[in-house]
């Protein structure tokens, strides 16, 4: 293969993995002009289309997807022998892709963005916030953050916290009024505030378990969103009964009072959150740096004393 061909088969998979020519020309520190140039002379010297283009978004065809398919893990098996030469004289440089959900982009990621962002200054971090499960093998991701029950079996998975209980909420005037749940089955009864998953649509179910017994229930309610702080904030308003994990807004109006558990003997622990990547021999400076991260091992290491 000469040069000039695969920096075509390379730009197209930049642009395919990021889903832009902005951010592909972006990566490959090349102007949309000339990644245009680029990717029209692949499909001119191959004889066939394979980007659909609108001025708002593009993916690429099926002779594109299936190219895509076969290119990008020989793509990532050469940077993955490059770094492996580089060995332990890697930069902890590039662009580090990683896909995660709302919840675990607010909670893990966002309060230690400033602290990596100043010990890696080389290393960009593109971050693509989704509700649905990846392949992030396929969609050219380094890295994924997702609840450990949902991950595939081939994948390396790294726990980032610990298992969740959930819990069902209400507060105390709403209990007053409507009367206090003893079964699952008395929920039929109750508002319900009701999280819709982003990516399918779908509502949630509650999931309650006891004595080995299982049960899911749907209710119905006032409110449904798919944002924890408004489910939060609509328990705390009083709408309604809330089945959710324990985060920062409903462990403080836990704590002072506003919000009251129900049904805590039937309420389950789910896993917890893990950062996952493919099964790859060699792990780039970049995540592993990131890993280190969100685990706040680099606060231990900061900590460390200085060799002798």
């Amino acid at each position: 293969m000469r040069g000039s061909e695969f920096a075509e088969l390379k730009a197209f998979a930049a642009v395919v993995d990021r889903s832009s020519f902005a951010r592909a020309a972006d990566h490959l520190g090349l102007s949309r002009s000339a990644l245009s140039q680029v990717i029209r002379q692949l499909e001119a010297r191959l004889g066939v289309r394979l980007l659909n283009r609108t001025t708002r978004s593009v993916s690429p065809t099926e002779a594109g997807r299936r190219l895509h398919a076969r290119i990008a893990p020989m793509l990532r098996d050469m940077d993955d022998a490059v770094a492996e030469a580089i060995g332990s004289n890697a930069r902890t440089a590039g662009t580090l892709r990683i896909n995660t959900f709302s919840m675990a982009a607010e909670t893990i990621i966002a309060p230690r963005l400033g602290r990596f962002g100043h010990a890696h200054p080389d290393v960009v971090l593109d971050i693509v916030i989704s509700d649905g499960l990846s392949d992030i093998a396929a969609e050219g991701f380094d890295a994924g953050i997702r609840v450990g029950g949902r991950l595939e079996k081939d994948v390396i998975a790294v726990r980032l916290t610990p298992d969740v209980k959930l819990m069902a909420v209400a507060t105390p005037e709403y209990l007053a009024r409507h009367g206090e749940p003893a079964t699952p089955s008395d929920l039929a009864r109750h508002a319900c505030i009701n999280f819709r998953f982003p990516g399918s649509g779908r509502i949630a179910g509650w999931e309650f378990v006891k004595g080995g017994k299982r049960v899911e229930f749907y209710g119905e309610g006032p409110v449904i969103a798919n944002h924890q702080s408004i489910l939060s904030a609509a328990a705390v308003a009083g709408l309604g009964i809330l089945y959710t994990y324990n985060d920062d807004g409903v462990a403080a109006a836990l704590q002072d009072g506003r919000l009251r558990r129900v049904l805590a003997d039937w309420s389950p622990t789910v896993p917890g959150l893990y950062l996952y990547y493919a099964n790859r021999r060699h792990m780039r400076p970049a995540l592993r740096a990131f890993i280190d991260c969100l685990l706040d091992r680099d606060l231990d290491a900061d900590a460390a004393p200085a060799p002798a």
